[in-house]
Parts: C-alpha cells; sequence; structure tokens
C-alpha cells in the first residue's frame, strides 16, 4: 500500500517546478489577448505544492492558455511533445510565456511531455516524418518505439493517445496535459488516473487543464479554478463540472424533461 502522506510530505524535495509568477512590470498591455483573460489579468504566483495540479474551467477561460505558457517557457514545443520535438504547422501560440518567471526546483527532470490534445495529430506526424529519415539508419531506434512501436497514424484517436500516456511517459518527469481526456472513454480515463498515479509514486510532477470530474478526483490534488473573477483554489464537490455531471446522472429524466422543455 502506497504511503500518499509520504509522497505529499517529500514532495518539496522533488518538485521540478516550485511555482511560476507573471511579470506584471514587464507587461506592455492588460487589454489585449492573453493579458486580457480574467484568469491571466489578475494572475501574480502559482505555487505548486503537491505531484498533481488541476486547472479547471469554462471555455475560453485561460486554462489552456496559462498551461501553455506554462510549457513554452520551460522548454516545450507550442504544439506539444517533448523538448527534443522542434517543429511548427502554424504558429498560433500567444507571447504570454515570454512574461512568465519559473522557478525551477534543486532536482532536474529526467523526462518531461507536453501533450496538447488540439494538436497531438501534428506531433504524431512530425515523429512519423522522423522516423522516415532514421529507416536506412539501422544504429538509429525510431521514435515510435517510446510509443508502444507502432505509428501513432495507425492507432485510434483514443489508442494513440493512451500509447503516450503508458509507452512514452517514463518517470522522473514532468508532465503537461491539455485536456488529454478529449479522445479518452470514460474506462480510459480511470485508466489514465491509474497511470497518473504510478507515475506519481515515481517523482513525477503534473499540471493538467481539464474538464473531466474522473480525472480531477485525484485523491490530493490542488485544483484551481479559472473564471471571471480569476483564479482561486477549490475542492471537487464546488466545481461545476462535477456538480452538473452528479446531477445529471442522479435525475437523468428531471434534467432532460427540463433540457428540453427549455430547448422548444
Amino acid at each position: 500500500m502506497v504511503n500518499k502522506r509520504r509522497v505529499d510530505s517529500d514532495f518539496s524535495n522533488t518538485a521540478y517546478i516550485k511555482h511560476v509568477e507573471l511579470k506584471r512590470e514587464a507587461v506592455p498591455r492588460f487589454d489585449v489577448y492573453p493579458f486580457n483573460l480574467d484568469a491571466v489579468r489578475t494572475f501574480d504566483k502559482l505555487s505548486f505544492t503537491k505531484p498533481v495540479t488541476f486547472l479547471v474551467g469554462e471555455n475560453g477561460s485561460g486554462k489552456s492558455t496559462l498551461l501553455e505558457g506554462i510549457a513554452v517557457a520551460y522548454g516545450f514545443n507550442p504544439e506539444g511533445g517533448s523538448t527534443n520535438i522542434k517543429f511548427a504547422t502554424r504558429s498560433s501560440h500567444s507571447d504570454l510565456h515570454h512574461y512568465l518567471r519559473i522557478a525551477r526546483g534543486v532536482k532536474k527532470a529526467k523526462d518531461g511531455y507536453f501533450f496538447r490534445a488540439e494538436s497531438y495529430y501534428n506531433v504524431a506526424s512530425q515523429i512519423d516524418l522522423l522516423d522516415e529519415d532514421k529507416v536506412e539508419e539501422v544504429a538509429m531506434p525510431l521514435i515510435n518505439m517510446s510509443y508502444g512501436g507502432k505509428s501513432l497514424h495507425e492507432q485510434s484517436h483514443g489508442e494513440a493517445f493512451f500509447s503516450t500516456f503508458v509507452h512514452r511517459f517514463g518517470g522522473h518527469g514532468i508532465y503537461m496535459l491539455d485536456e488529454p481526456e478529449a479522445a479518452l472513454s470514460p474506462i480510459r480515463q480511470m485508466s489514465l488516473l491509474a497511470r497518473i498515479h504510478e507515475l506519481v509514486q515515481q517523482q513525477s510532477q503534473f499540471i493538467i487543464a481539464t474538464h473531466s470530474p474522473i480525472l480531477m478526483s485525484y485523491p490530493g490534488a490542488d485544483i484551481y479554478m479559472l473564471d471571471q473573477t480569476g483564479m482561486r483554489q477549490t475542492v471537487l464537490e464546488d466545481i461545476d463540472h462535477y456538480v452538473v455531471t452528479r446531477g445529471f446522472m442522479n435525475d437523468r429524466e428531471g434534467m432532460l424533461r427540463q433540457l428540453l422543455r427549455e430547448g422548444e
């Protein structure tokens, strides 16, 4: 049985990112994107006190923008992948990373990955291109061997996602996930929850932007809500995603009557 209390108490010594702060004095204007987003406009500093931190909020709240900024400031490619994958299909990321200051931990991560659901197709394509260049170089292992030995494009969307979590994530790393549940069934989301726990036991740190109440249920995680008031720490039971999902499942017929009546 894993001693969760020990994992948390030791985290200050194993955190790869201790905190991130906005260099507010350097921001030229707060009335333009992304600084006009409420969660960014009011942002000062976010400290990471647990192995798993969730950023939650409605669409447009800024959680993905903030996570992207942290990831790029750390050294990841804006479209995702490891720090060794450098490519660009379309420059759509914000300038937020230029204005973020990251306080790194004493220990250096042995592994790392920025998983971004919306652009993962581009990452998979880039891996295939790199592997094509290695075909004639017998001594060079193919990159897809780190993803289960099969091209991500030859797997279903959900299978490709999960292959990354299971095969590519090696532990002792910093993992930033943007809506990883996008292609996962509820069962697969629970499997991802278990995989996250395995990696936490291997001294890994996660920062996750998500809409999934299943993932948010990870015990002992820090959860931050991003909304029109800015950013605040909260608990699972107070998050709309959880409240609405629970209410719907507990009174499905009543909720459907109300929703369909309002839609007439």
